[in-house]
């Protein structure tokens, strides 16, 4: 069947901040399974770093031109404006698309994103194939959807006049609801035993049959994420969730900014730094490259509390400007001069 005659699958990916999304669609790309793949990243804040990453991989399977970055919002609420000339524009590619993936922002609810796909335009040309959420093994078995949850906990619970029902738990509970497959992330990290724990905390959210599948550093069979023919669009209503019918828009409670800061002189200092910035209460992610004095290869930053990761990814292309780009997102109202003053200290 033509491209233009068959309904293009998509899979969504969705899953908590730092949960490992990007590392598994990487992973992905390197073993299509001889799909001719497409990615879209829907970001959180104005730097696109999930698609930079991917875009770096230069794997025939999947050209850099074939990987779109939405900044704009959450993609349900830019449907006419970002979402759908995005989906023509990857349909529109010669030789076609065989597999469309989907990298939600961290804070996006999937729900909204899958009703999405029944506007008529949209349903005409592309299908759900299913929704994949991305759990992080190694929170999960210490009792949290997200790295240093406690602390944001004791605070709530200890002002009244703050709404204790938790959100960012609300939002991960909606993203395991609306799933057709879970994949536990940072299996490596965790023993069988503090994984039980984490199934245990899954299990309240599941859906009828959905399976969970532990992942080691990010590695997962094209056989096992794609081709699931769920249609999730036909029958995405019956998941029911803790947003349904109040859809004003899920990033209300988190609030997000860039940083562009002078070249790096040593490494161990910045990622102290890094970590100090973690720590912060209203702190929840922290992402982006660095240029480090003296070395040609661009770093990679991710931050999961006060947990940092860093890598060299590749080297600084010819022409491009070198520099440090920091994207910090968190509760709403984050102190961002505090945060500058400890970056820059």
């Amino acid at each position: 069947m033509s491209n233009s005659l068959r309904r293009v699958p998509t899979t969504i990916i969705t899953g908590f901040l730092g949960a490992g999304k990007t590392t598994i669609i990487r992973n992905l790309l390197e073993n299509p399974g001889k799909r001719r793949l497409a990615v879209i990243v829907n970001e959180f804040g104005d730097m696109g770093f999930d698609g930079e990453v991917l875009k770096g991989c230069g794997l025939e399977s999947c050209p850099e031109e074939n990987v779109v970055e939405l900044a704009n919002g959450c993609i349900c609420c830019t449907v006419a404006d970002d979402f759908q000339p995005a989906l023509e524009d990857i349909l529109s590619r010669q030789p076609p698309v065989d597999h469309i993936l989907i990298e939600t922002s961290g804070l996006a609810l999937p729900k909204p994103l899958v009703q999405a796909f029944n506007w008529p335009d949209i349903r005409a040309r592309v299908t759900v194939d299913g929704v994949v959420a991305v759990a992080d093994g190694d929170a999960l078995a210490r009792g949290l959807v997200a790295h240093d949850m406690s602390a944001l906990d004791e605070q709530r619970a200890a002002d009244d006049s703050l709404d204790h029902d938790n959100p960012v738990e609300e939002v991960f509970e909606d993203q395991i609801a609306c799933a057709d497959l879970v994949l536990l992330s940072k299996a490596d990290l965790i023993d069988d035993e503090a994984k039980a724990r984490a199934l245990h905390l899954l299990e309240h959210s599941l859906g009828a049959s959905v399976k969970v599948v532990p992942v080691k550093n990010g590695a997962i069979s094209h056989e096992v994420l794609l081709g699931l023919g769920a249609n999730v669009e036909d029958e995405i209503e019956n998941r029911k969730t803790h947003h349904d019918g109040e859809h004003d828009h899920e990033h209300d409670d988190f609030d997000g900014f860039a940083l562009h800061l002078d070249d790096i002189g040593e490494t161990a200092a910045f990622v102290e730094r890094l970590e100090a910035v973690g720590a912060l209460d209203d702190v929840l992610r922290i992402k982006g490259f660095a240029n480090i004095e003296d070395k040609p290869m661009r770093l990679v930053v991710q931050g999961v509390g006060a947990r940092v990761q860093t890598h060299f990814d590749r080297p600084w292309n010819d022409g491009e400007q070198r520099g440090t780009q920091l994207v910090v997102i968190g509760l709403h109202g984050l102190d961002r001069v505090r945060i500058e003053r400890l970056l820059l200290a």
